[in-house]
């Protein structure tokens, strides 16, 4: 028999690299991730609901390009908080206020044990599908202009550094368009940063690790001002 040599883990990770807090994918494509805010629908009076439902369906009516709403469901790691509570049980002086700390602590770790205490975050993953113009090898280039390369197979080498400035400008224009409508919502949205991705990713392939790989931020990587399109 023979054994199949195993592939490594970076060949089932869409991901080819993060740029500026950009992700740039195998197929050219690049990815902004925005994480949102959320609002408590059912304290809504009728009038409110009836408010955001219409923000909401104009909001998806208005948009021209798709996007990806993805909810990460986590269970909460109450450990940072017990440490806390046990810091403060040490410099407290106060016998009875003594007794009332450690009292908590039994029950907050009574009640995560015993019951899954969830945390969830939520993102809209906004895309965006450069056109690259290609000219075959033996052919002239005005043969070729008007075929558009939409994607590329794994593996072939994607020009992003002479588009990127304004592919980066276009995506922007529909980070600003989606921001925008979150925000009549009554939503507030951030963009993810390099590092906030890497720990995001990070969390999503080792759901096991509490702790996430520490990474030093070249300047190259620095999240660069949106470019401005030249007149």
């Amino acid at each position: 028999m023979t054994n199949k040599k195993s592939s490594p883990t970076q060949e089932f990770v869409p991901v080819k690299e993060i740029r500026n807090g950009i992700l740039i994918l195998k197929d050219g494509s690049m990815r902004i991730l925005l994480i949102i805010s959320s609002l408590n629908f059912g304290l809504k009076s009728a009038e409110e609901k009836m408010a955001i439902i219409e923000a909401y369906r104009n909001f998806l009516n208005s948009l021209d390009f798709s996007l990806q709403i993805f909810v990460q469901s986590r269970r909460l790691d109450i450990k940072p908080y017990i440490k806390t509570l046990e810091a403060r049980l040490v410099d407290q002086n106060n016998d009875l206020l003594k007794i009332q700390i450690k009292e908590y602590i039994e029950f907050v770790r009574f009640f995560t044990e015993n019951n899954d205490v969830m945390t969830k975050n939520f993102f809209v993953v906004i895309s965006y599908l450069p056109p690259i113009l290609q000219a075959k090898k033996g052919e002239s280039l005005t043969k070729n202009l008007f075929k558009f390369n939409f994607g590329h197979k794994d593996g072939e080498k994607v020009p992003t550094d002479a588009y990127f400035d304004e592919n980066v400008y276009q995506l922007n224009q529909r980070v600003a368009v989606v921001r925008n409508g979150l925000g009549r919502i009554g939503l507030r949205s951030e963009i993810l940063g390099t590092e906030e991705l890497v720990e995001l990713f990070f969390k999503i392939f080792n759901p096991g690790e509490n702790s996430t790989p520490s990474i030093e931020v070249t300047e190259s990587q620095q999240l660069a001002p949106v470019p401005q399109r030249q007149n």
